[in-house]
């Protein structure tokens, strides 16, 4: 089977776009150049896809993914697309009306911003179902929003202590208003319905649907979980690899306990090798070679770990830098154990102390165990101090990026900037800085907290301000912003590096499996204000389409 693009241009990596097309043979590419030559090398029986002028690339990559948990919402009391609190009560009261004989109205999506301080109360939901529980994950999942009767059920009062990686937001008479943060969540979490195996698969293939129809072929999955006995969300990657229903390359991070100790490194490693048995079509598809280790939580919730306190509303010093999961002093070693047993460490860090506080521990692995050369990488990178940015190169830490967040929009300006130390508004998101200092960059979405289009993080990367934003619009901190040639590395490359699959995939060269994308047109030629304009005309995994506009 053999597929020639033309009339079209590629991409070449590092280096930009050049015109010329692309043939594919047996699932790999096996020239570029000039429409004659690629014609040539496909042969006469090649299927012709004209690209009438746009762009083919090497498909995107995810570094950091929840595509189970964004495919189940989909399926769920949806509310990303809501604009305003207004919207989100309509919906949820839509859906409970729809769902009559749900006993739980789950979901999730709701923004902060939509809410003041960003904490809606459970008075609003039990205006609209005050019969059954009701239970909504936030849009970055850092919080979640409970009524009266789910907080009644998992016996959650005045007198319910915040949990240690958590908080309870509370009236003035103490007992529980509706927004539960972090490890919170959990109080709620472990009396509700745990999802089911046929759930968590039917997640999988709406996540992937979505994802494919990005140009997403590749990704790092930021937390698979065992969600209950018998219940693993490892399993449904190595069903859906066994049974062909998998059509990306993906990498898994099993969840790192806080609250265990190294004796969890033995199931980690049992899983890896589940995963490892899965491969019956020696597809190479799914495995299991990373650790997701959560450091901290979210600024817009006071729970980022700042080197600097957060201020109140009225700017006054406060007593409170936010919340470290793990000791520092034990994170060194679970780092160093992770490294030992051949995993990649998959870091939460947002604050600038959780990110000095991750580099340290893979200073730390690296002095234990020697230079392993396994890629442990830091995401989110929301705050970095400047003596941070150059120790990822020296450590070979990956800089794992989420470009989207790096724009001035509501939750930034009213949740975010007002509270944090004037000295730390600076150092947000300096993609250019570690570029520059010589970091390897791979791009990310956290998808469903915000959108999975790499185009639409690509344009925030290069311009700093929102995607569908107009070309006069203020940047956000501008002078980090990323050349595009950068960014398109970093979503291609850049994750098939990360992914240990840079000899495979991410470039389109001879040899390379025939990972591709074909986009409507070439953004490189056109004004960066219009980059998130771009569309995905189809998706191509080894050679074979899995999307197709229409």
């Amino acid at each position: 089977m053999s597929t020639a693009f033309v009339n079209g241009r590629r991409y070449v990596t590092g280096v930009g776009t050049r015109p010329g097309g692309v043939a594919v043979r047996d699932g790999r590419v096996v020239a570029v150049g000039t429409d004659r030559d690629v014609l040539d090398a496909a042969g006469p029986d090649a299927e012709i896809v004209d690209a009438h002028g746009g762009l083919i690339s090497p498909a995107f990559g995810d570094a950091h993914l929840h595509p189970i948990v964004g495919g189940m919402e989909l399926g769920q009391c949806h509310l990303d697309h809501c604009t305003s609190a207004e919207e989100c009560l309509d919906v949820i009261a839509a859906y409970a009306a729809d769902h009559p004989d749900e006993p739980w109205i789950l979901g999730g999506g709701w923004t902060m911003a939509h809410f003041p301080g960003g904490t809606p109360h459970r008075s609003l939901l039990d205006r609209l179902v005050p019969d059954r529980p009701v239970f909504l994950r936030s849009r970055d999942h850092h919080g979640a929003w409970a009524n009266s009767r789910a907080l009644e059920i998992a016996g959650v009062d005045a007198t319910t202590a915040d949990p240690r990686d958590g908080r309870i937001e509370r009236d003035p008479d103490g007992s529980p208003a509706g927004t539960l943060h972090e490890g919170a969540a959990q109080l709620v979490t472990r009396v509700a319905p745990p999802p089911t195996r046929h759930g968590l698969r039917q997640g999988l293939l709406r996540g992937q649907e979505h994802c494919l129809a990005q140009g997403i072929t590749q990704w790092q999955d930021a937390l698979l979980r065992e969600m209950g006995p018998g219940l693993d969300a490892m399993d449904v990657y190595v069903d859906a690899q066994a049974d062909g229903a998998l059509q990306a390359r993906v990498t898994g991070a099993l969840w790192w306990d806080r609250d265990r100790g190294p004796d969890q490194i033995a199931g980690l490693v049992a899983r890896r090798e589940r995963a490892r048995g899965g491969d019956r079509a020696g597809d190479d598809l799914f495995r299991a070679d990373a650790v997701k280790i959560m450091i901290d939580g979210i600024p817009e919730n006071f729970t980022a770990s700042l080197s600097r306190p957060y201020r109140d509303r009225c700017g006054h010093e406060t007593a409170n830098h936010g919340l470290s999961f793990i000791d520092r002093e034990v994170l060194g070693e679970v780092v160093a154990t992770v490294d030992a047993h051949g995993f990649q460490a998959h870091f939460h860090t947002i604050g600038d102390q959780a990110v000095t506080d991750a580099l340290d521990a893979v200073a730390h692995a690296r002095r234990v165990n020697g230079d392993s050369g396994i890629r442990h990488h830091l995401a989110h990178l929301q705050i970095v101090r400047p003596e941070d940015v150059p120790r990822f190169a020296r450590l070979g830490a990956v800089a794992n990026i989420q470009p989207l967040w790096a724009r001035y929009d509501p939750q930034m300006r009213e949740l975010t900037i007002p509270f944090l130390d004037p000295s730390l508004v600076d150092l947000q998101y300096p993609f250019l800085d570690l570029h520059e200092a010589g970091a390897a960059l791979a791009g990310g979405s956290d998808w469903p907290v915000t959108s999975a289009s790499p185009l639409e993080g690509m344009h925030v990367a290069v311009n700093r301000t929102a995607e569908h934003a107009p070309a006069d619009a203020e940047p956000f901190l501008p002078r980090q912003r990323l050349p595009l040639v950068v960014a398109w590395d970093a979503y291609t490359h850049g994750v098939a590096r990360l992914n240990g699959r840079e000899r495979q995939t991410g470039r389109l060269e001879p040899g390379y499996l025939a990972d591709l994308v074909l986009l409507d047109r070439d953004p490189f030629l056109g004004p960066r204000h219009e980059i998130a304009g771009t569309a995905v005309v189809g998706t191509w995994l080894g050679g074979r389409c899995v999307h197709r506009r229409g």
